[in-house]
């Protein structure tokens, strides 16, 4: 597809926005006054605001008139866009033009800025957001403001990534790194990782930085062995003042990595939260994304973390696995309620360009969203009759269906970590391999982003490089206050 972007600088939604309607081609943008070849969508700004499109047999054209407000002209471009390949396409988006992460972010800014009684129109008639989802992210607002307000200026999140999986999922577009291929790697990681955590938590004491919440994340944490969790754990323990920290989670999510004696030393050094991750309870979906357990591996780690005393457990499902259907994916999650887990997070298959079911040729089609569209609105509906609540939201682009993510739990049982990068309320600290600290200037709402390096070879051949960038952090807060 070929889309032409005159006289504005609105490529980029423009971009996001034809993608939705063609997720499985090459987009091709001219930001030039080239000459036009089909198929092509062209985006000009002039005397007035125009849009056209010519694919196949199909041949469109709307206008609006220029506004003095270079976002109403955005607004007014994507909006015709929008309407065109809608009648093109017969297919009302889900969430209509909005192609962003944080769509509840979003409506909370819309809300602030023009007042509760103009989110509905906003969304429904500007944005063409289904009124169910709507409901949906007004509802995830509403919880999460709860857990927002839990934080102060001088608040923090601790971020720490362990880069390591026993196998890599079909659809996983991580940097991470097997086990079997990188089994040398690991010891020297876990090493420098505790040097990182003491170097961060010192930064964090000199500013007088308060920890909220500690998330570890991967890759599988408990990929490493129960003395090597024992020492990283215990070195953020040994290093931060915990003493407000309000919540502390360890993603566990291969139910292959899951010990007794890994369990133990997560709750001997104050893990609060784990997450184990089925994906499904469907054996044939399983071996089709790769995994290296079964159904019945889940639900013994399940149990045996019931059994160590966790009372605190998310477990996470996608809708849109290959070789699911609506029935199967009902099961699963019918599984998850009869398990009273404490969290179930609902996500949507993401076909990212680095994924290897992308890679072998997978695409996005129409069966499949639908499909998709039905275990959603199944979950909800279990879900909420479970008195589940939604308490955070989030999409990415190449989602089947341009669906959403969202994270259940019961009341009192959310990740505060989940609402804080998702809001991003407040600062958080990145230790390990693929970590990005974000600098939150509470004044100004200002971010700013200190990246570590994505591979373990790098991490560890480069350590010191992630050392010395640690000292933006007290630049950062050098030129801004936390009061």
């Amino acid at each position: 597809m070929n889309l032409y972007v005159r006289n504005n600088k609105f490529w980029f939604e423009l971009e996001n926005l034809t993608r939705l309607f063609f997720p499985n081609e090459k987009i091709n943008v001219f930001k030039d006054d080239s000459a036009l070849e089909l198929p092509y969508i062209c985006a000009e700004q002039g005397e007035n605001i125009t849009v056209s499109v010519r694919i196949g047999g199909f041949e469109a054209a709307k206008s609006a008139p220029v506004s003095s407000d270079d976002g109403e002209n955005e607004l007014s471009m994507v909006k015709l866009l929008y309407v065109i390949l809608r009648d093109f396409s017969g297919v009302d988006q889900p969430w209509g033009l909005l192609t962003g992460v944080r769509p509840i972010k979003l409506l909370r800014r819309v809300r602030e800025e023009l007042g509760e009684a103009a989110v509905e129109r906003r969304f429904l008639d500007d944005y063409f957001v289904s009124p169910e989802k709507l409901s949906l992210a007004m509802m995830t607002e509403e919880h999460e403001q709860r857990i927002i307000s839990l934080s102060r200026p001088e608040s923090f999140s601790l971020y720490v990534g362990v880069p390591f999986c026993p196998s890599r999922c079909s659809y996983c577009s991580f940097v991470m790194s097997s086990v079997e291929r990188a089994k040398k790697l690991i010891q020297p990681y876990t090493d420098l990782l505790c040097e990182e955590i003491k170097a961060t938590a010192q930064i964090a004491s000199d500013l007088g930085l308060r920890p909220e919440s500690v998330y570890f994340g991967g890759g599988t944490p408990t990929t490493l062995s129960a003395e090597q969790l024992d020492k990283v754990l215990g070195t953020v323990n040994s290093s931060f003042d915990l003493s407000s920290c309000r919540e502390f989670t360890v993603e566990a999510g291969r139910p292959d990595t899951i010990t007794a004696e890994k369990l133990y030393s997560l709750k001997e050094n104050k893990v609060d939260r784990i997450s184990i991750n089925p994906q499904t309870t469907n054996d044939e979906v399983l071996r089709a994304i790769g995994r290296r357990h079964t159904a019945e591996d889940f639900f013994r780690a399940f149990a045996l973390a019931r059994e160590c005393g966790f009372n605190n457990i998310n477990t996470d499902l996608i809708a849109g696995l290959p070789a699911d259907t609506p029935e199967s994916f009902a099961r699963s999650l019918d599984d998850m309620l009869r398990l009273e887990a404490e969290c179930v997070t609902v996500h949507t298959l993401c076909m990212k360009r680095a994924s290897t079911l992308t890679q072998d040729g997978k695409t996005l089609n129409r069966e499949e969203a639908a499909a998709a569209r039905e275990m959603l609105a199944y979950a909800k509906k279990r879900l909420t009759e479970s008195e589940y609540i939604p308490y955070y939201l989030y999409r990415q682009t190449r989602m089947v269906g341009n669906l959403e993510n969202v994270g259940w739990s019961k009341r009192g049982c959310e990740s505060l970590y989940n609402v804080y990068v998702m809001d991003e309320t407040h600062t958080i600290l990145a230790c390990g391999c693929g970590g990005v600290t974000k600098l939150k200037n509470q004044q100004t709402d200002y971010l700013k982003r200190i990246f570590n390096f994505k591979f373990p070879y790098e991490y560890i051949d480069r350590f010191d490089e992630i050392l010395k960038r640690k000292a933006e952090i007290q630049g950062f807060y050098g030129k801004s206050t936390i009061e």
